[in-house]
């Protein structure tokens, strides 16, 4: 009797087309799972064990709605405004990805077709050879972190009625704009500005977004300021661990394929996030004395920050270089001239995003147009014959030009429409909570909490607590009543 084999597995079939690169598609959606999980439950279990007890539900849950309500907008309506057709040189035009027939055909940017000035072909279209589906979900994971990132800036103070509008607003005005901008073929993406896997998109625009929302929201209460310790140090190196491995997907999915320059760019990651903790960590050593884990992790962040926008285009003697400079840059801003400055003390950066992603993010997408490689950017870069100014040439001190230029549009956006936003959504619900809920946190703001045990935020009761005097300001000790966090890194 004959068989045949179902439509699955044929070559030619309806499901396996044969334009289809299985090997790519696998290493497309692992990546982007690695990338997701970076977020969920990465930096959900990050954000509510880094900060103080009674904001540990309340951080944790910011990062957990941020993942879920982009997930929506990015399908709806922001996919296509970040790498559809073109609206404006800096935007495309918005429309949903939920069609079957869009999301199983192959998958392809349009606007990314590369021209010589007389007007010949210099790069074709940028097409992957995987369905539309797995590079719609692959740039979400994206956009969502990149909100979540954004979010570190503004834990412990921000109402969470005003968080949850200002995550589709700044996703649909902000973040839309500098990824069709530098990946879906804008004006920046032609001009040869290069940014790997998101130097600029994500790090820098969320760095400069988190700090200017900080500014308008407004500051933690003072005690929350002047003392606010990690809640469980082991739980936030757990977070951190998944944030450090999932950026293999992170920088190694960006080729859109799994190929040799995927490769290197993980090998790269890799070698310049471990370069920057133990830089971060020794200089924490020398000037005070004991090595931080909160700087540790602030280390390994900047590093992974700092080669995201350069890990395919340089060699890997140049991502020890770039991790020795994100393991000082920012430990001296952060350190040094956070704390010197009125605007970075005035302004409320909860965990010094500013710092480990603007800082770095930029600094990063400098030193790309120093150390970008000519053979890997002809791998990766619409604009042939680019490279990195140490390589000589016209072209590379350009490239350095372009790279500080690109930098400047997107800090320039984000300052003015985070600004917009955060004014707009004032208009109609307060930006930070009110006074009595600060002093609570967690079960004033979600009634529930994250430990079952009486302390930091929490109103004392005679009939659960038990008889005393104790007020919500007293801080108990198990030894030193004197005794406070001594670790040299701690949260800005």
């Amino acid at each position: 009797m004959a068989t045949s084999l179902p439509a699955y597995q044929y070559q030619n079939g309806t499901a396996v087309p044969l334009w289809l690169n299985k090997g790519d598609n696998a290493w497309q959606m692992i990546s982007a799972t690695l990338v997701g999980l970076q977020s969920m439950p990465g930096l959900v279990i990050l954000y509510g064990s880094i900060v103080k007890k009674k904001w540990a539900v309340n951080s944790a849950f910011m990062a957990l709605y941020a993942f879920a309500a982009v997930i929506i907008c990015w399908v709806t309506w922001a996919y296509k405004m970040s790498f559809g057709d073109k609206l404006l040189p800096f935007w495309g035009k918005a429309g949903p990805a939920l069609n079957q027939y869009y999301l199983i055909a192959q998958a392809q940017l349009p606007q990314t077709t590369q021209y010589h000035k007389n007007g010949s072909i210099e790069t074709l279209e940028a097409t992957q050879l995987y369905p539309m589906a797995s590079m719609v979900w692959f740039q979400c994971v994206f956009a969502a972190i990149t909100l979540i990132l954004l979010a570190g800036s503004l834990l412990g103070r921000m109402n969470i009625r005003a968080w949850m509008v200002f995550v589709p607003l700044w996703l649909t005005f902000s973040y839309t704009v500098g990824a069709f901008s530098l990946w879906g073929g804008g004006f920046l993406y032609h001009w040869g500005v290069a940014d790997y896997s998101g130097g600029y998109v994500i790090h820098l625009s969320s760095g400069i977004a988190g700090f200017t929302a900080a500014y308008w929201v407004g500051p933690r209460t003072l005690s929350d300021r002047e003392r606010f310790p990690p809640n469980n140090v082991l739980l936030m190196l757990a977070g951190a661990g998944l944030l450090w491995l999932g950026w293999a997907g992170f920088n190694g999915g960006d080729p859109y394929a799994a190929n040799i320059d995927a490769s290197l760019a993980v090998l790269n990651t890799n070698v310049c996030a471990a370069t920057s903790l133990l830089v971060w960590t020794c200089l924490d050593t020398i000037f005070f004395k004991k090595p931080s884990v909160i700087g540790a992790i602030q280390g390994m962040i900047t590093g992974l920050v700092c080669i995201t926008p350069a890990a395919g285009l340089i060699q890997g003697w140049a991502a020890i270089v770039l991790g020795i400079m994100s393991g000082s840059v920012p430990w001296f801003t952060m350190m040094i001239v956070h704390k010197r400055s009125s605007l970075l003390q005035q302004v409320d950066d909860t965990l010094g995003v500013f710092h480990t992603h603007a800082v770095a993010g930029f600094m990063g997408g400098i030193l790309t147009g120093i150390f970008a490689q000519p053979e890997l950017c002809n791998l990766f870069l619409p604009v042939t014959n680019s490279q990195g100014a140490i390589y000589g040439g016209k072209a590379g001190g350009v490239q350095v030009g372009k790279q500080i230029a690109g930098g400047l549009f997107i800090i320039g956006w984000n300052i003015v429409v985070t600004s917009i936003i955060c004014n707009v959504i004032k208009l109609v619900i307060p930006l930070r909570m009110s006074e009595e809920d600060l002093m609570i946190g967690d079960d004033a703001v979600h009634g529930e909490e994250a430990y079952a045990l009486w302390g930091d935020g929490e109103k004392y009761d005679k009939t659960k607590h038990g008889g005393g005097s104790n007020s919500d300001d007293t801080i108990h000790y198990a030894t030193d009543v004197n005794k406070t966090s001594s670790g040299a890194t701690q949260v800005v």
